[in-house]
């Protein structure tokens, strides 16, 4: 059987290097490639796919609301979530979003074909070293990051601001109102213990939640 496969990504130098990794997996096949959320939606709902391979960063909108969107249109289809960001940033949050597997973008060319062949047979895929350090959050849950305690929307909105965007600029690029987006601000520095967009930007550099 050949597991059909969805890319999404939007740069196209990681597209080639995915094609080439599924070109060498007889059992694998890429079925299409998307660039934007729109794009894999669109392709989500018109096409039935084994296994999604997602990027978590896309241009218009983020990778973990394109997750949550595929899973309640199509609950069963595995995602497997690939990401620039480091597994101890974000994989939780994809996880329980309900992505199938987490993997970041320096991993293997046979680790991503692994990865699929596991969620496609209804396993997790997660490496050894992120399978461990999960672990440890389970026996330490009360043992979390000040950012690990916002929610999935006041996460997004952290790393926006701390990119450099303005309420506004975030506003627009969520879709929301500028007061929507001030109340959020003011909801993660109130849980955080800041006071000033300067120390949620000195932050999130430090713990690498943003480029």
């Amino acid at each position: 059987m050949t597991i059909k496969v969805l890319i999404v990504d939007d740069h196209p130098i990681v597209r080639a290097g995915l094609r080439e990794a599924l070109a060498a997996a007889s059992d694998l096949a890429l079925g299409g490639e998307a660039a934007t959320a729109y794009e894999a939606l669109h392709l989500v709902r018109a096409h039935a796919w084994d296994v999604v391979v997602l990027d978590i960063g896309l241009p218009d909108k983020s990778g973990l609301e394109v997750l949550q969107e595929i899973k309640s249109q199509r609950p069963r289809l595995p995602v497997l979530v690939l990401s620039m960001h480091p597994e101890d940033q974000l994989a939780m949050r994809v996880l329980k979003a309900g992505a199938a597997g987490y993997m970041t973008k320096e991993s293997a060319a046979s680790d991503l074909v692994t990865a699929i062949r596991k969620v496609h047979a209804g396993g997790k895929y997660v490496s050894p070293t992120l399978a461990e350090k999960l672990a440890s959050a389970l026996e330490r849950p009360d043992d979390r990051l000040p950012h690990e305690l916002l929610s999935d929307r006041e996460y997004q909105v952290l790393c926006l601001i701390a990119s450099g965007k303005t309420v506004k600029e975030v506003a627009e690029q969520l879709h929301l109102s500028d007061n929507t987006i001030s109340t959020y601000r003011a909801r993660i520095l109130d849980k955080m213990g800041m006071r000033t967009n300067a120390e949620l930007t000195s932050y999130a550099v430090r713990n690498r939640l943003v480029d």
